[in-house]
């Protein structure tokens, strides 16, 4: 790492008021979350489940709920690392704008940032929604249901079917969540990418929004991204080692 180029970054977010985090699924590998994309991964053995297929088709229903019970037991014990953490910290700081995750696994929550300040563009795995009335409810209960022969979950008020809060392949982004996303990046004044490859659209536009409206942009990303060439800051490492050394440095101003 170029330390000089630590620094200077440090100093620049020391006197900013206005930072926005971009998370992707980098930042939670660290605590253990699997990528169920990678080989015997849960991807590779489930057919992606469609959004409309989910509404029209039973068997379709069956299929989301046996593969989201999977990624239920996977993660819902892992806690937050490093990088989860340092986050909360600007936020305790006054510093904390908003954080627009990619994520669904909710650790930004338990590492302590307010809910008020977290915009999940792709919805989370720790609440069960209902689609027709919006009520949520606690996974664990729900996901104790889904053994064997089981029947698919439906809402007690009102009958609709439930479903992991999560954005499906096919269903419309949460319009709520992209129209705060937007306005965050558009107010920020440093805008910080971390854990994203940056090619997953529409999310991948928000950097480049808040650059267009000036913002200092830093990528912290294991491997290169799309937007390299415009980030006023680039660290390509372990995003935990990485905030081990940055912290301090932005404490001592």
């Amino acid at each position: 790492m170029d330390q000089n180029r630590l620094e200077e970054f440090a100093t620049r977010l020391r006197s900013c008021g206005k930072i926005v985090f971009f998370t992707g699924a980098g930042i939670s590998t660290e605590s253990g979350v699997p990528d169920f994309r990678s080989p015997g991964g849960i991807w590779t053995r489930y057919q992606p489940v469609y959004f409309s297929d989910f509404m029209t088709s039973e068997e379709a229903r069956i299929r989301q709920w046996k593969m989201k019970k999977e990624t239920h037991e996977l993660y819902k014990n892992v806690k937050p690392n490093l990088g989860h953490y340092a986050i909360a910290e600007f936020e305790k700081r006054g510093q904390l704008l908003g954080l627009i995750t990619q994520n669904i696994d909710g650790l930004h929550e338990l590492a302590g940032v307010s809910g008020k300040k977290i915009i999940e563009l792709h919805g989370t795995d720790r609440k069960i929604i209902c689609l027709k009335c919006g009520k949520t409810f606690n996974p664990d209960p729900i996901y104790e249901t889904i053994v064997g022969d089981f029947k698919v979950p439906t809402c007690d008020p009102c009958g609709g079917f439930l479903k992991a809060a999560t954005i499906s392949f096919g269903q419309a982004m949460p319009v709520e969540a992209m129209s705060r996303a937007h306005d965050v990046s558009e107010e920020a004044e440093i805008f910080v990418v971390v854990g994203s490859s940056l090619v997953v659209q529409p999310a991948a536009s928000f950097p480049v929004i808040a650059k267009h409206n000036g913002a200092l942009l830093a990528i912290l990303n294991r491997d290169p991204t799309p937007l390299d060439s415009v980030a006023d800051f680039i660290f390509q490492e372990a995003i935990g080692e990485f905030f081990a050394k940055l912290l301090p440095l932005v404490a001592d101003g």
